[in-house]
């Protein structure tokens, strides 16, 4: 057994080698001169995610609550086994007593049941969305829980919107949705307690080990329990899945503390701890929980900048594509539906360089220095002039959606319609390069110029093809292997634009973010979008250094900066390090 920090001194371990008797600590227990305070009992039956659904729902409110003063919030899943006094957590009581000795803070809890669609008849048993709500690798229940329900509670009770003051809990299938709500919407959750979590594969669980190591770090503060015979059954093992878990967010610099026991699937070493537990979440309050970079041994470390972050640069458009930057550091994009093109200038302020651009969708520079367009509505790919705006056109009867050129002047594009690349050599008719592919997107070079890749929205690779000395391309296969969102009820990856790095790496934007993949085809790190932003369509390099990287994702545009550098596709060729296989 192993214990993570000083609370072997408190609570020693030689208590948890079966499922109890556990020592009782005596926030545990009703204590005489401690101020109760008020639990009521409320339904909600009014969601939009989950139509149909009714649940019963709990508010603990502390004898301590000021309405004055916003109070923080602990949200438990599962709730009824949380509020009840005479169960294994007993929260009301707990509460009580760490409040009233300032070993948490001021805390409304807040304890919901999974939803339940009635039953049409008595001949007919309820839908049970438990699993669907809980176990679901997705944003569902955090957006219901953030979006839907808090709402409700907000009308009538102060409660801080920081997310340093929010803490979730919940224990198996509710255990991996606490965290999962803190990990898909850290801006609204950061503190997690899962008790014998179901990391494991009943709706995609499982992967969350895998990328709780590849994506960047969130400021999170998490508490693990289980026990070694906790269930091992057809969809895995929960002992040691939570300890993967609990050695992924080392890894990855978390603030991760654990509880290992050997107890059953039950409450009951859960329960025993929560005091201790609640102690350590809310240890230092009000300081927030922080990022430890230092900590990180994954490739967030070497590639992005601590304290660095998403920066809006341009918003209220229609939808944002086809970034790409200039000589001078400036920034080009597009706006599809609004027939537009902005540049977004070294000074970060943002211009219409083109109006009337009959749905121009992906842009490139090439070694001429004119900007490239696939001009979608007239089936034209074209490029003009930065400063007289002067028009050619390269090539017609293609409704391109992205392209770039190499810097022999050769232009690689992209027709979804018909999955197929087109190779357009100068001052020569365009040719086919591939309809191979499963499905066409994005596009780029590789940093030495030898070959091409390609995204495939509707699948989960972007493949390779390899240039020849005319251009054209050979050895088509499916090489670079994406993250697939696992819960998503269309899992594609929806790749589209990319960008590689002078060392590189290709970065791609999808459904999950900029999922950046190192030369032989693996993701290695995914950036996940801005919060609260639609996914990314299209990404680039900018900057005087090109540090900075710009992403498109729907009305808006951000950029942050970074340790990657790119490169421009039609300056010499760059040869990348020979890479790890």
């Amino acid at each position: 057994m192993k214990l993570a920090t000083a609370l072997a001194v408190l609570l020693p371990m030689a208590a948890f080698a079966a499922d109890g008797p556990y020592p009782v600590d005596p926030a545990s227990v009703r204590q005489e001169g401690v101020a109760k305070g008020v639990t009521t009992k409320f339904s909600f039956k009014d969601s939009k995610v989950y139509p149909g659904t009714e649940r019963s729902c709990w508010l603990h409110v502390p004898a301590q609550y000021d309405p004055a003063k916003p109070a923080c919030l602990m949200v438990f899943l599962d709730g009824g086994g949380y509020v009840n006094e005479k169960g294994a957590n007993k929260i009301p009581i707990v509460f009580d007593n760490l409040i009233a000795k300032g070993e948490m803070p001021v805390t409304i809890g807040l304890f919901v049941d999974p939803g339940v669609v009635p039953a049409p008849n008595g001949e007919s048993q309820p839908r049970f969305n438990r699993s669907y709500e809980y176990d679901a690798f997705s944003a569902d229940y955090a957006k219901f829980l953030i979006e839907e329900l808090l709402p409700v509670v907000t009308k009538d009770y102060n409660i801080s919107s920081n997310p340093d003051h929010r803490a979730i809990c919940g224990a198996s299938s509710g255990g991996i949705a606490a965290f999962n709500v803190a990990w898909q919407r850290p801006d609204a959750f950061r503190r997690v307690y899962s008790m014998i979590g179901t990391f494991v594969g009943l709706r995609g669980g499982d992967e969350f080990e895998t990328l709780v190591r590849k994506t960047e770090p969130k400021p999170m503060r998490v508490f693990l329990q289980d026990g070694s015979n906790d269930q091992n059954i057809y969809c895995g093992d929960w002992w040691m899945a939570n300890q993967a878990m609990e050695r992924a967010l080392t890894f990855s610099g978390y603030e991760v503390n654990h509880q290992w026991g050997e107890g059953p699937h039950s409450h009951q070493h859960g329960g025993a701890i929560m005091p201790e537990v609640l102690r350590w979440l809310w240890k230092d309050f009000p300081k927030p929980v922080a990022l430890n970079y230092d900590a990180c041994r994954g490739r967030a470390k070497e590639m992005l900048v601590p304290g660095e972050d998403w920066q809006l640069v341009s918003e209220g458009h229609g939808f944002t594509e086809g970034p790409i930057t200039a000589n001078d550091g400036s920034v080009y994009f597009t706006d599809i539906p609004q027939n537009k093109i902005h540049r977004i200038a070294p000074d970060g302020s943002v211009t219409v360089f083109m109006e009337n651009t009959q749905g121009t969708n992906g842009l490139a520079f090439g070694p001429d220095g004119r900007l490239y367009g696939c001009r979608t509505g007239s089936s034209e790919i074209v490029s003009w002039d930065i400063a007289s705006k002067e028009e050619k056109v390269h090539a017609k009867d293609i409704k391109g959606n992205d392209l770039v050129v190499a810097n022999d002047g050769t232009i690689y594009a992209t027709e979804p319609a018909k999955k197929a690349v087109w190779v357009i050599r100068p001052g020569q008719d365009k040719v086919m390069g591939t309809d191979r592919c499963n499905g066409v997107n994005g596009i780029t070079l590789t940093p030495d110029q030898t070959r091409v890749e390609i995204a495939d929205p509707g699948g989960r690779y972007v493949w390779d093809a390899v240039r020849t000395a005319d251009g054209s391309l050979t050895y088509v296969q499916p090489y670079h292997h994406l993250h697939l969102p696992p819960a998503d009820p269309d899992p594609r990856s929806r790749a589209d634009g990319m960008k590689v790095t002078k060392d590189g790496w290709l970065l791609v934007a999808t459904a999950m973010g900029i999922q950046i993949c190192d030369q032989p085809g693996r993701v290695n790190l995914i950036l996940p979008p801005p919060a609260g932003a639609r996914y990314p369509s299209n990404l680039c390099f900018g900057g005087p250094d090109l540090h900075t990287l710009y992403v498109t994702a729907g009305d808006k545009v951000f950029k942050r900066v970074t340790k990657l550098t790119g490169i421009r596709p039609w300056e010499k060729p760059v040869m990348p390090p020979k890479p790890g296989l």
